[in-house]
């Protein structure tokens, strides 16, 4: 008994710490650290490590839900997401050689603090990507990539085949498997320009200068040359 509270426990660890695809499936486990994925497996592009599963997910054809649990590491309280769609089996794991065709826009999630915790996701109607066609029979892979706030990412997919909306296969899609957990906020990712392009190094390094400047305000921190020493505002 003791034993299984201890597993259970440290799954509940590990799962809040990664990406996991709860709708329409997942492709399997590399919620895994081993001798061959010191640093875990999710971080391996393009699908966390695993192989294609031949026992696939049906999908409608004119798009579907999509949930998952973002999983946070300590001291990230916040990542931006990517979901993409791959078409084929051609590449090395039997999945699709590209899987750059994007399916929402980049989005950021925000967590209440910066411990890891456990939430859910739920988009309840991604299309296609644009100017992609598929009918039903044909094999894909949807891609969920979580950005980290170092710069790596995470990656989770899952396998699916095609069939038409009205499919008897398709599961159901209800508050038990596709809702968004209160704990977890959303926001808009977006660019501001500072350097143009064609513009001169001289634009840039004064963009930096005034970012750096700006940055270090706000933390109370801004050191000011006045007559050789350096003073903190």
């Amino acid at each position: 008994m003791l034993s299984s509270l201890v597993v259970a426990v440290a799954w509940a660890a590990v799962a809040s710490a990664h990406t996991i695809i709860t709708y329409p499936g997942w492709r399997g486990n590399n919620l895994i650290t081993n001798a061959s994925f010191p640093y875990g497996m999710q971080w391996m592009y393009p699908c966390g490590g695993i192989m294609a599963t031949k026992n696939r997910t049906y999908w409608p054809t004119t798009g579907g839900a999509i949930a998952f649990q973002p999983g946070w590491f300590q001291g990230h309280a916040q990542a931006r997401v990517f979901v993409n769609l791959g078409l084929g089996t051609e590449f090395p794991d039997g999945g699709p050689a590209n899987m750059s065709n994007v399916m929402v826009p980049e989005f950021g999630i925000l967590g209440p603090s910066r411990n890891p915790y456990p939430g859910t996701i739920c988009l309840p109607q991604v299309p296609t990507p644009v100017n992609i066609t598929v009918k039903a029979g044909d094999l894909a892979t949807i891609q969920v990539v979580e950005l980290a706030v170092h710069g790596a990412a995470l990656y989770s997919c899952v396998d699916i085949e095609f069939v038409e909306p009205n499919d008897a296969r398709l599961a159901d899609v209800n508050e038990t498997n596709c809702f968004n957990s209160t704990d977890i906020g959303f926001s808009d990712v977006y660019t501001i320009t500072t350097k143009p392009i064609g513009g001169n190094a001289t634009s840039a390094a004064d963009s930096w200068s005034r970012t750096t400047t700006s940055a270090l305000r706000h933390l109370g921190w801004l050191p000011v040359a006045l007559g050789g020493l350096m003073v903190l505002l």
